[in-house]
């Protein structure tokens, strides 16, 4: 089973990412735990600078930007 965490302290980009990250494993049936991490040791832990990230499987895959839901879905598989 995935592991996906989305990495950011609640700000508006974070919580964007979040929902279209649950969107996306709903969308492609995929068997995997979505997590929030707000935890800044956390973040930082994945060598992450600039949030949200996205992190599949403890690799970062994206950091900065939301990506587009066709990258997200990507990213995800």
């Amino acid at each position: 089973m995935k592991q996906v965490k989305v990495l950011g302290p609640g700000c508006a980009k974070c919580e964007q990412l979040l929902a279209k990250t649950k969107e996306a494993v709903a969308e492609l049936g995929l068997e995997c735990t979505v997590e929030k991490v707000t935890d800044i040791g956390q973040i930082t832990s994945y060598g992450v600078m600039i949030t949200p990230a996205l992190v599949v499987d403890d690799q970062v895959k994206v950091s900065g930007k939301v990506p587009k839901s066709d990258e997200l879905k990507k990213m995800l598989q």
